[in-house]
């Protein structure tokens, strides 16, 4: 969405005023924070909101959101079966004549052939059966089939269920990564510093006279290794303090076939990226397209940690 905001030519402040959400919730949701959303159903529907007044598609957002929060997903229809039915409060008995004396159980009865006859209809393969059947005779044959489900029928379920886990992934390795590639990158002796995981002691860029390089170069980098091929789904990058970096993380599994994958811009910090299409890579780069200024004077760029999560069975 960031992206998308930043092709439409448009401020957080603009969406917000578009939108009514806070700033600082469009920018906690551009870098896939959603704690402050209030839960799934309004982290969806700000992800709706946004997207169209950046003109990207709510959709296709959405898909991708509910495929990171599996636990906040919708409830199916078969979700809705598996729940046990509300139980009837106890309703305190009282003397009474009259109607007042079968009025009770009449509704009672009625409440109960409406649960009865509605689960009928939202069984799976209930209109299709060959014979029609009474509510009652319908109250007492599912049971049986739902007591004893078959054991190929309890196999399907179980590997219907589980589905593929998130988990962390550690890179083995960092690279500096220029233009001519692992050749002319900056400050090659230190990269292994970019995964100590210590803000004291980062890889830092060469320094520059400009944001741009000094008109030197059009970019610099870190090539990461994850050590084997892997299907990853977002990228946590520990920058320096100042924001002012705009960057690129590309992916692939070989070095000559990296592709963009997720972009940020006026970075600094933690950096949380969710990147598109799910990439199969072993290698990622950290693209360095503008540097922030540091307390010299000068610009130049510092990551201290680097942690990918991905898919896995």
């Amino acid at each position: 969405m960031a992206e998308a905001r930043h092709r439409a030519g448009l401020t957080v402040s603009d969406v917000s005023a578009h939108t009514r959400i806070r700033e600082g919730l469009i920018r906690a949701i551009e870098q896939d924070e959603f704690q402050g959303c209030g839960g799934h159903f309004y982290a969806r529907g700000h992800i709706r909101a946004i997207a169209s007044a950046v003109g990207a598609d709510p959709q296709a957002l959405i898909s991708e959101y509910d495929a990171e929060h599996p636990s906040g997903r919708p409830d199916t229809r078969e979700d809705l079966l598996s729940q046990p039915a509300p139980r009837q409060p106890r309703q305190p008995r009282e003397p009474t004549t009259g109607q007042g004396s079968w009025l009770g159980p009449v509704v009672l009865l009625l409440c109960i052939g409406l649960i009865v006859y509605v689960a009928y209809q939202l069984t799976p393969g209930s209109r299709s059966s060959g014979a029609a059947a009474s509510p009652g005779r319908t109250a007492r044959a599912a049971p049986s089939h739902s007591a004893r489900p078959s054991p190929r029928s309890a196999s399907s379920s179980s590997l219907a269920s589980s589905g593929p886990t998130v988990r962390q992934v550690t890179p083995v390795r960092a690279v500096a990564f220029g233009p001519g590639g692992t050749s002319d990158g900056d400050n090659p002796q230190a990269a292994a510093y970019a995964l100590s995981g210590d803000p004291a002691t980062p890889w830092y860029t060469s320094w520059y006279t400009t944001a741009r390089f000094g008109n030197l170069q059009s970019g610099t980098g870190l090539l990461v290794d994850l050590g084997r091929t892997v299907t990853a789904t977002r990228v946590s990058i520990r920058l320096g303090d100042t924001p002012g970096a705009d960057l690129q993380v590309r992916a692939g599994t070989s070095t000559s076939d990296l592709h963009v994958v997720a972009r940020a811009y006026d970075a600094g910090g933690t950096v949380r990226l969710r990147l598109r299409s799910h990439p199969h890579a072993r290698y990622l780069l950290i693209w360095f397209t503008l540097l922030p200024p540091d307390s010299a004077g000068t610009y130049r760029a510092q990551i201290s940690k680097v942690t990918v999560t991905a898919f896995s069975r």
